[in-house]
């Protein structure tokens, strides 16, 4: 519990989005739709990126 406090829940909320479509782009490839999986696999990073460029605008007020 310590820990999501530490992280806030909005980051724990994003974490475990990633953590999902992770989840889901693995299933994807290999099930055989890779095309797909890539699409997929690649909102993650996207997201934390964009986590974390909002919280470095917040940050910097």
């Amino acid at each position: 519990m310590n820990f999501l406090r530490k992280i806030g829940l909005s980051n724990a909320f994003m974490l475990l989005l990633c953590a999902l479509i992770i989840v889901v782009a693995e299933y994807l490839f290999l099930r055989g739709d890779k095309l797909h999986a890539i699409f997929i696999g690649l909102w993650a990073p996207t997201i934390l990126g964009l986590v974390i460029f909002i919280k470095q605008i917040t940050n910097g007020r």
